[in-house]
């Protein structure tokens, strides 16, 4: 019994480390997605926030209505990190701000969430990858479609051979533009308008999705061509309110749009091969060969540590496993680059070499 004892003891104690919650704290309240995701942390068990940081005290007070406890509710996001120590950050800052929170987070070991892109520059995105690299810190990247059955379900069946040699993607992704309207509408309009916060307009905020569906189908491109369009100057008046991309490929072509102009909400996604194809959007996946009728595929739930944010990051910080897929952060530096060729593609206006790894 003697002996019993402190090998259970042991294992309890093992059993604790993994199932007590990590400590994280959220930096930023301007990115319009983080009203989607406070109540969420909120409840979560396998995480305690330990403070939400925002200097605009107008946002603070909308954080209070959102269900945060105002004793968890500061304006700076150093003085929170230092005083209460998290394990790992949710950052809803402005995208030319990411580098900042990785150099403040990576030398005290906290791993990072981002609302995507990774970073506004490509230059920006290498230095977080390196940072992350050189303190062992996890930083991923979250995207919308990535906890979406129908986007796996479409890859499924594209990986499986029933459409043949994939060739072809086209991709739209974008909505009828942001209305400032509001405190939480107006802090997000106010950077996602200004090129140099944002890193361009439309083709920044949608066109690292369709580059990210590109990179996952297809790899890295060869080429990238854009082009923009400004239909809106009165209410953009700074960047571009939709864009066009082909990213060109020895055997295949990626053709995409990014728009604030649509008459609705798109996150559509073909992908067409020689023998037949699939539209995938969020809850749905249509799938048609040859000339036969068209099919909906039977989707299935994600894992519950594949289905959403937190859940992902954690099950990868318990498993001391690098995280992977659609949120890596190798694949997110090239989601940026492909944004930083195509604005160099607007601006000479003619295709650009895709540039080396």
């Amino acid at each position: 019994m003697k002996r019993i004892l402190p090998l259970f003891a042991l294992f309890a104690m093992s059993l604790a480390a993994q199932t007590q919650p990590y400590r994280m704290a959220v930096i930023g309240l301007v990115h319009g997605h983080v009203w989607g995701h406070l109540s969420d942390i909120l409840h979560n068990p396998e995480i305690q926030l330990t403070g939400v940081a925002e200097p605009n005290p107008a946002l603070r007070e909308e954080a209070k209505k959102a269900g945060v406890p105002d004793n968890l509710i500061t304006a700076d996001y150093r003085k929170l990190i230092d005083s209460t120590q998290p394990d790992l950050v949710w950052a809803f800052v402005e995208n030319y701000r990411h580098l900042e929170i990785v150099e403040y987070c990576a030398p005290r070991k906290i791993n990072v969430i981002f609302e995507k892109p990774l970073a506004d520059t490509l230059a920006n995105a290498r230095a977080i990858q390196r940072l992350a690299r050189q303190h062992g810190i996890q930083v991923m990247t979250n995207y919308q479609m990535v906890w979406w059955p129908a986007n796996y379900e479409a890859k499924r069946i594209a990986d499986s051979g029933a459409l043949g040699q994939v060739y072809r993607l086209r991709g739209t992704v974008g909505h009828g533009g942001l209305d400032p309207a509001g405190v939480r509408n107006g802090a997000f309009f106010a950077w996602l308008t200004d090129p140099d916060k944002n890193g361009a307009g439309a083709l920044m905020d949608f066109g690292c999705y369709n580059a990210l569906w590109s990179l996952w189908y297809l790899g890295r491109p060869e080429t990238i061509y854009a082009r923009a369009n400004h239909l809106r100057p009165q209410e953009f008046p700074r960047v571009e309110d939709n864009a066009d991309l082909v990213l060109g490929y020895k055997n295949a072509v990626g053709m995409f749009e990014a728009s604030w102009d649509l008459p609705r909400s798109y996150q559509d996604l073909e992908v067409m091969g020689r023998k037949g194809s699939v539209y995938m959007k969020n809850g749905s996946v249509e799938e048609q060969i040859g000339r036969e009728p068209q099919s909906s595929a039977p989707l299935q739930p994600l894992p519950s540590d594949a289905s959403e944010p937190v859940h992902f990051m954690v099950a990868h910080m318990r498993a001391h496993k690098p995280i992977d897929g659609l949120p890596a952060l190798d694949i997110n530096v090239d989601v940026v680059a492909i944004i930083e060729a195509a604005k160099q593609s607007i601006r000479e206006g003619k295709p650009v070499a895709f540039p080396a790894p």
